[in-house]
């Protein structure tokens, strides 16, 4: 028998944001306009872009540099390359003396100092020289630990950005976008739950200095900020780089090339605010949930869980929230033996007549074939069956 599209098993999903009892806006209005140079709005679950502005204009990153600093150093430590407890023997070209302008942690040149400090002195105080320490100590000198940071930035397919220096300071060949920075963003939240934490620590005391966080919006009540990363240099202007949720929901804001400190701050929160206003992200799977039982032929049972093999998470506005629906399409009858997480057919999430996300439809067991005698019966079953 021919294999033919079998559908049609059909669900609303759940609507996983804090705002969901709200009743739902029936208008999405236009996006805030914003005075910086480039800018994005994003959902962290789906990678969505929910607001825009020359989001793929190469500009200046100066200190949103870090979050790659960072990021290569967690992976380093992942990899078991080097530990957060490690002591740094602190070098000339580290010294908190070269950088007399610009934001440090204070380190002394031939001193010890532990890993996490210079974590600490990276995220929360900016430090540049922290930057250098920790580039030398995962690759032995800055250049080699820029190699690392181009080479992670083409993992992570940010296909416009380039590294010169691990700290940001304004250099030839140094540039990234806003929608690069919410790409690494995204990548720090989710592949270095360790490291991500010291991002919302508002201070942090080194070497008899207490040195505050930059990001005011963590000291905003009327959002939920856990991160990210300031930047400023003369040639970039000021930079900002944000992580917020509500609920369940979890947005990324970048503005690069803002005209101040007070500017970065109220252009993001105007991005952070429209997007829990107006949008949700909803709940439409979740990994190895059994979504419904499939028919299956020739096995030693009769019938399969399936589901899908990640979790699915779609951005809508408010308004579409509630309308979610998906539809179960095989790619025809279900035969043993079927392995584990293979694909079976596809999920299609649909609002109305519009699609708006698909995921593959995966067997969540094994099942063998089952004995001579359950197959033959099965076979005339199945025969019988496609004559009507």
């Amino acid at each position: 028998m021919n294999p033919k599209r079998l559908v049609k098993t059909v669900f609303i999903v759940s609507v996983l944001s804090s705002m969901s009892a709200i009743a739902a806006p029936s208008i999405t209005p236009d996006p805030p306009v914003l005075g910086a140079k480039g800018y994005i709005l994003m959902d962290y679950n789906t990678g969505q872009v929910l607001v825009e502005h020359n989001a793929h204009d190469r500009l200046n990153p100066a200190s949103l540099t870090k979050l790659m600093t960072a990021y290569v150093a967690g992976q380093e430590v992942s990899a078991g390359n080097i530990n957060l407890d490690d002591q740094v023997t602190i070098s000339r070209k580290a010294w908190a003396k070269n950088f007399p302008d610009s934001s440090k942690m204070f380190i002394e040149v031939g001193t010890s100092v532990s890993m996490m400090d210079l974590y600490r002195g990276l995220v929360v105080q900016s430090g540049n020289d922290a930057s250098v320490a920790i580039a030398e100590h995962v690759a032995g000198s800055e250049d080699a630990f820029v190699s690392l940071m181009n080479s992670w930035a083409d993992k992570l397919n940010l296909n416009n950005t380039a590294y010169t220096n691990p700290h940001g300071l304004d250099s030839d060949g140094l540039y990234s976008t806003p929608y690069d920075i919410a790409l690494l963003s995204q990548g720090i939240i989710r592949d270095l739950p360790t490291i991500y934490p010291l991002y919302s620590e508002l201070d942090f005391e080194y070497n008899g200095i207490t040195q505050y966080n930059r990001n005011g919006l963590l000291r905003d009540r009327s959002l939920n900020v856990d991160g990210m990363k300031t930047g400023y240099t003369s040639g970039a202007g000021y930079s900002l780089a944000t992580s917020a949720t509500s609920g369940e929901m979890r947005l990324i804001s970048v503005v690069m090339g803002s005209k101040s400190v007070r500017s970065r701050e109220s252009e993001s929160k105007q991005l952070l605010s429209y997007g829990f206003r107006f949008f949700d992200t909803v709940s439409a799977g979740e990994a190895g949930k059994e979504i419904a039982k499939a028919r299956l032929w020739m096995g030693e049972q009769d019938e399969v869980s399936v589901g899908v093999l990640d979790d699915v998470f779609i951005t809508l506005p408010k308004s579409e929230s509630g309308k979610v629906k998906a539809e179960l399409v095989y790619d025809g009858d279900l035969v043993a033996p079927i392995q584990s997480d293979q694909v079976v057919g596809t999920v299609i999430y649909s609002i109305g007549d519009k699609d708006v996300a698909s995921a593959d439809l995966v067997a969540l067991q094994p099942v063998e074939e089952g004995g001579f005698v359950k197959r033959i019966f099965d076979w005339l079953k199945r025969l019988v069956t496609s004559w009507f």
